[in-house]
């Protein structure tokens, strides 16, 4: 343990692989306070379809950076990162230790490793045009053309990721140094945290789409379809836009579709971002990972493996 940086555990993994509750546990165990690592969570009134614990499944354990944003604001992963220091900051200056949860990896890998991103210059024009040209030829058009000259942003991106495209190619060209180089300089700064991070995952990847399945129909008891009926009424952004949960359900709202198609949508999108979260941390060799279907006891297990460093 280094005892010039602060201790912090994380809890990451797919949807739906039991990270809220896991997290919730070993904050009540270390007198902990949880740090929301999840882009969608952030923003009020988004509730069941980005799965936001109850107030009885916090069972008293205060939550950070969740809920605090309207539907309408923007945000981005240097806001989140400098948010989440502060937090970090505080509950460790309250005698508490910071339990960072969530499936968003861009936000979890920034954060842990101290990744500082260049300042926010913004040419309103430049993103302006990019994402014109992102409506009108795609993706995939735009990546490739990312990827000549900066392969390595480019690779870690798929065509859906249109807001970060979008700003690898503006910071490229308004600073002249591509995104990677940003990131490969700012990692030269050590990380101010002493982390452990446990991963979740199942070896029989049918049990996790089950849970995603079952998840999907539990969201839609508890009303998704009247939370993405209020939600499109209302003047959304495009970072809240992208929450999986309304997009699927809005034709269907529109009339285009039955319910019933537009649930099974849900349920394969929501299946297929488990998958590129998966293939998102596999990347991160810190992670010590728990197969859940396999594992006894899950929340043993994580304890042992925070105590052993």
């Amino acid at each position: 343990m280094n005892v010039d940086k602060i201790r912090l555990l994380a809890v990451v993994g797919p949807t739906a692989s039991g990270k809220t509750e896991l997290a919730v546990r070993l904050a009540l165990h270390y007198g902990g306070e949880i740090i929301s690592a999840d882009s969608m969570q952030i923003y009020k009134g988004m509730d069941i379809a980005t799965a936001k614990p109850t107030g009885e499944e916090k069972q008293g354990v205060a939550h950070h950076l969740m809920d605090f944003l309207e539907p309408s604001e923007e945000f981005s992963v240097s806001d989140y990162v400098r948010l989440a220091h502060e937090t970090a900051a505080d509950i460790s200056g309250r005698g508490k230790l910071p339990v960072l949860c969530g499936g968003t990896g861009l936000y979890v890998r920034s954060f842990l490793e101290n990744i500082k991103f260049p300042d926010e210059k913004i040419d309103i024009k430049l993103r302006d045009e990019l994402n014109r040209q992102y409506e009108e030829k795609g993706g995939e058009r735009l990546l490739e053309y990312l990827a000549g000259f900066d392969p390595e942003t480019a690779s870690s991106l798929v065509p859906q990721n249109a807001k970060r495209i979008v700003r690898a190619i503006e910071i490229y060209k308004t600073t002249g140094v591509t995104m990677s180089e940003h990131i490969r300089r700012s990692r030269l700064i050590p990380s101010p945290y002493d982390f452990t991070v446990i991963g979740l995952t199942y070896s029989d990847r049918q049990k996790l789409y089950d849970r995603i399945n079952k998840r999907v129909d539990l969201m839609l008891e508890r009303g998704l379809v009247e939370e993405a009926r209020k939600f499109y009424g209302t003047n959304a952004g495009n970072t809240a836009s992208a929450a999986i949960g309304y997009k699927e359900l809005k034709q269907y709202l529109d009339g285009a579709v039955s319910l019933d198609k537009a649930v099974e949508s849900l349920k394969q999108a929501t299946r297929h971002y488990a998958k590129r979260q998966l293939t998102w941390f596999a990347r991160d060799r810190y992670i010590n990972w728990i197969e859940a279907d396999k594992c006894e006891d899950v929340f043993e297990e994580s304890k042992r493996i925070f105590e052993m460093k």
